[in-house]
């Protein structure tokens, strides 16, 4: 799910590698209870010749494996994290690895301040994906944020089902706050990774622990239920996922279990106290309406929430760096966002 996927970097034409996004809308708006909300929306219209390239070779190779009924993702899980990985790590960031009290992997980069933080949460429909394969992306984000960043290691189903990733990360949030300023701490994470972000900021209104300085997700599958709309009327326009293939995805990890516990499906959580929030989402996903029911619901509760909209890219489009010129532009503003909320002073 990354650039290397297509092979060979391609050699971008600066003339045409900077968005476009004058045309960016940023306006108050009202939520599905009718009052006025703490929603501001931005909606970006341009789209790259490499952002429809991509999404016409997911269409082609990566969709149909996931939506075959015999899909198993314990053997697609050493393929994809190969494929991933390919990109290599950015130039001055180092590695650790953690094995206990959690796993995971600390990505540091040469100017990192050593105070403020990230948690980022991998995706991977909590069946695939790892802080391995992940480290093209969190590496970039390291460097790009100066800050150290926690890339989650956190088990996966079906060996692993619900409760298990959301008692993960509230278990890497305990390890954390144990060792840095709440304050300083930034909350990150991708589609499932994005939900297991919001799960454990839901988990945090019911605990002792204090929240974090704020939190960002992309594109996150944050209904278990799956019951937004987009699901199904975005199936064919998606560049990655199935109707089917999503419910499948919920009903593996869940094994049972009710899908409108907050843990599991933050869409149906009590909102009320959540850090500030940052959303980007793609108009043509499946998962769509995931991530704007979330943004309106946490702003019906009065939590600052900024929606990304942009328009037919695909899902999780960051993680396709260095190709797609809208990666660029969205790893900048996480870093930005990553910067402003926990303290550090944005250059």
């Amino acid at each position: 799910m990354s650039a290397a996927i297509f092979g060979e970097e391609p050699v971008l034409n600066e003339q045409h590698d900077t968005l476009a996004i004058a045309d960016a809308l940023t306006c108050s708006t009202h939520s599905e209870f009718g009052f006025e909300t703490m929603l501001t929306r931005h909606h970006i219209r341009k789209r790259s010749i490499a952002s429809r390239l991509c999404s016409w070779y997911l269409k082609r190779r990566f969709k149909p494996i996931l939506a075959n009924e015999s899909f198993d993702p314990i053997r697609f899980r050493k393929a994809i994290d190969q494929q991933m990985a390919r990109s290599g790590v950015a130039s001055g960031v180092s590695i650790d690895t953690v094995d206990s009290p959690v796993k995971g992997q600390w990505l540091t980069p040469k100017n990192a301040d050593g105070h403020g933080c990230i948690l980022y949460c991998h995706g991977g429909g909590y069946l695939f994906g790892s802080a391995e394969a992940y480290q093209s992306f969190t590496s970039r984000l390291a460097a790009a944020s100066g800050m150290r960043v926690f890339s989650l290691e956190y088990r996966l189903a079906p060996e692993h089902r619900y409760p298990a990733a959301a008692e993960d990360v509230l278990q890497a949030w305990q390890y954390l706050v144990n060792n840095h300023d709440p304050e300083r701490i930034v909350v990150m994470g991708d589609s499932a990774g994005g939900g297991l972000a919001l799960s454990l900021l839901s988990q945090l209104t019911k605990s002792t622990l204090p929240m974090p300085a704020a939190a960002l997700v992309l594109s996150p599958y944050a209904d278990l239920l799956v019951t937004g709309s987009s699901v199904d009327a975005n199936e064919r326009h998606c560049a990655m996922f199935t109707a089917a293939g999503i419910r499948r995805a919920a009903a593996g990890y869940l094994d049972g279990a009710d899908g409108a516990e907050p843990a599991a499906s933050p869409m149906y959580a009590d909102f009320k106290g959540f850090p500030p929030l940052q959303i980007y989402i793609s108009s043509s996903e499946v998962l769509r309406d995931d991530g704007m029911r979330v943004a309106e619901r946490a702003a019906a509760a009065d939590v600052p929430v900024s929606l990304h909209i942009w328009d037919n890219q695909p899902h999780v489009w960051p993680l396709f760096l260095p190709w797609l010129p809208e990666a660029r532009q969205t790893l900048k503003e996480m870093a930005q966002f990553a910067r402003q909320h926990a303290g550090r002073v944005v250059t």
